[in-house]
């Protein structure tokens, strides 16, 4: 093994972080499209060498910076979720945790709807990216089939589908805040509407299946 490799191994991580974080800054600032490569290697203090040993070109980095904060968002909803006693557990209660917008969701919000746009022009980037969002919408699945198994009560509808609600609930949510932040706060429709379409489309445990 070459001298100093180690070394090399265990700075990877830092400097795969810190390149992420200079893109979403130079996305943000510049949009997708017009950013460069040279842009992202500056603010982050790396060369471009050191931006390709971790990245082919900016849609993988844009993809890496999905799938972090992908995993920020599920992560920290799971931890509020799991820190809920059971009388805590309740269809608001749940609501009020998924409208939680962080701060810095504005950038990313910017970031993400200039590739979605892209994607719409362009089939194979809409396939690429329908991938990351399936396994996405897989896990806002899971977790709401949990958490409402803790609330003592289950989906009636394809929890897939459910799941596309949710995203299509706060995506159109923000894009309407962030144009209108004082007539209409981030996670507003969350707080107002989220808890009717759970009670809606959910049953308690045992319940028989309604009619149709």
């Amino acid at each position: 093994m070459p001298r100093g490799a180690p070394g090399v191994a265990r700075r990877r991580p830092q400097t795969r972080a810190a390149l992420l974080k200079a893109a979403l800054e130079v996305f943000a600032e510049h949009g997708f499209h017009a950013a460069t490569i040279e842009q992202i290697c500056e603010r982050a203090g790396y060369t471009r060498g050191a931006y390709y040993s971790n990245f082919a070109g900016k849609d993988e980095l844009f993809l890496a910076l999905f799938d972090e904060h992908s995993e920020r968002i599920v992560r920290r909803l799971s931890e509020a979720i799991d820190a809920l006693t059971p009388e805590e557990c309740t269809l608001p209660r749940i609501a009020e945790l998924a409208a939680r917008i962080e701060p810095d969701e504005r950038d990313w919000y910017v970031v993400t709807t200039e590739f979605t746009l892209r994607a719409i022009r362009d089939p194979q980037t809409a396939w690429v990216l329908a991938r990351h969002d399936e396994r996405l919408r897989a896990e806002i699945a899971r977790g709401l089939t949990l958490v409402l198994r803790r609330a003592g009560r289950e989906l009636t509808v394809d929890a897939d589908r459910f799941a596309r609600l949710v995203v299509a609930l706060r995506e159109g949510g923000l894009a309407q805040s962030y144009v209108e932040p004082e007539a209409l706060p981030p996670g507003t429709l969350e707080r107002e509407f989220l808890a009717p379409l759970l009670e809606a489309s959910t049953r308690r445990l045992g319940a028989p299946n309604r009619a149709r």
